[in-house]
């Protein structure tokens, strides 16, 4: 099919074929054992080929090993995860605000029975016996996010849970992802803020995350109950002191007091956008206890906002948004910064759906765990080249589709025009060597079965 070609962008400016040449230096040097085959995965994923298998990689334009280099590379091949952890944070635009969200995508493996450490997991789209439960492994990523409304995010780590039984829980396990992130970034002004949707318990990530210098902002049903401080005992009161204050409720607007914060602005997208925010506010909850087993007081801030229209959905109704606030003392409440945080959250979303449909991170059949995280890694840092060449590739669109500026190109388009950049790029994995037909199976040798690892399913 005929596409339509405009000149590339100039190479030197700005600074980004240098942040790209540094950055694919670097990351070879990650790639401890079998380098020169992972980073040909990593080319290849950037080169617009379709991924219908590990195979089909062999077939970009660039890839000059066999295909069994592909699955050689996966099963033998040995990175180092920290140090690239380190690497990606290297690579991130100084440009962008340290908001980032946090959200966890299934790798569906229902009849993979010979592939271990496979937990049931909730799924969107696939169903097993009528429930939205698939068999799989399931993967917490952290991306960066930038206000203009596009597709870019800057995915700096990804952590295959543990789905076995006194293993931490999701949120636990994302808080530990966090404290080693907000680790890396150094002495910053900025306090990190990181996004999460519903099905994160606001309450075990603030308890989670006590001490660290981040702020969280988690979305909570409308039908919630929360309670404001007690008042002071009045002199000569009998009895236990009370514990909890006037209730909260969500959807009863007769038990809301004046906020604390408002803010009344405009956008483009959503028109008019109303947010307020009240603080000192806590949820009845039954996990966290103090020392002497009483029920522990969590506070935080709780937000409502409310848009005045949706985005193409000019059909459906505008609800409130409420969202649950937690931050260290000291750090103040930008309601603007809040709201626009929560709306580009959903920018992990196309995210994920690149990395599946395109680049084709959960199509591999891949058989054990440690295989299927190195190609996560290797997934990752293809979506960073690809992200760090958006300004330098040429144009390549389908004839219906619009022409689009450089810093307006979504991944997609980026990943259709990376195979010209490629060869402009400075070589940086070994050439091949010819290492002739391989022996192949010994005479006599019979395999035997693989052992089976049914599915765990952790205890409430």
């Amino acid at each position: 099919m005929a596409t339509v070609i405009s000149l590339p962008a100039d190479l030197g400016a700005g600074g980004c074929f240098e942040d790209l040449a540094d950055f694919r230096e670097r990351l070879y040097g990650c790639l401890t054992k079998r380098g020169d085959a992972m980073f040909g995965l990593v080319d290849a994923l950037c080169s617009p080929v379709v991924v219908e298998s590990l195979a089909h990689l062999s077939l970009a334009e660039r890839h000059e090993r066999r295909h069994g280099s592909v699955y050689g590379a996966l099963a033998r091949g040995r990175l180092d995860a920290g140090r690239l952890r380190e690497e990606l944070v290297l690579a991130r635009d100084p440009g962008w605000p340290l908001v980032f969200a946090v959200d966890a995508s299934t790798w569906c493996r229902n009849d993979a029975d010979c592939s271990a450490e496979r937990g049931y997991y909730y799924h969107p789209s696939r169903h097993s016996s009528g429930q939205p439960i698939v068999a799989g492994w399931s993967y917490q990523w952290i991306a960066q996010l930038n206000w203009p409304a596009d597709s870019w995010t800057a995915p700096l780590d990804a952590v295959r849970l543990d789905p076995r039984p006194g293993a931490a829980s999701t949120g636990e396990q994302a808080a530990g992802q966090i404290r080693a992130l907000a680790g890396r970034f150094g002495p910053a002004s900025e306090v990190p803020l990181f996004v999460f949707d519903g099905g994160y318990d606001p309450v075990q990530l603030a308890v989670a995350l006590a001490g660290a210098r981040v702020q969280t902002l988690t979305r909570v049903k409308s039908s919630r109950i929360f309670h404001f401080a007690a008042p002071p005992r009045r002199p000569g009161q009998q009895g236990a002191p009370r514990r909890h204050g006037e209730k909260f409720r969500c959807a009863d607007e007769a038990t809301w007091p004046e906020p604390d914060q408002v803010l009344h602005t405009s956008d483009p997208q959503y028109g008019t956008v109303s947010a307020a925010a009240w603080h000192g506010l806590h949820p009845l909850q039954r996990t966290f206890r103090d020392g002497d087993g009483a029920m522990s007081i969590i506070p935080g801030t709780l937000l409502r906002v409310q848009v005045e229209r949706l985005p193409g959905r000019i059909d459906r109704e505008a609800r409130a948004l409420w969202l649950w606030w937690d931050a260290p003392e000291g750090a103040a409440l930008d309601l603007d910064v809040a709201w626009r945080a929560y709306v580009r959250r959903f920018d992990i979303e196309h995210t994920c759906r690149f990395v599946k449909q395109t680049l084709g991170w959960t199509t591999p059949k891949i058989r054990t765990p440690e295989q299927a995280d190195r190609w996560t890694w290797l997934v990752i840092a293809a979506c960073t080249q690809l992200r760090l060449a958006r300004l330098l590739v040429a144009e390549h669109r389908l004839p219906w589709q619009p022409p689009l500026q450089p810093d307006r190109r979504t991944p997609g388009r980026v990943r259709r025009g990376f195979g010209p950049l490629l060869a402009r790029l400075p070589r940086v994995a070994s050439t091949p060597k010819p290492s002739g037909r391989p022996p192949g199976r010994p005479p006599g040798r019979r395999s035997q079965p693989a052992p089976r690892y049914p599915a765990i399913k952790k205890a409430a």
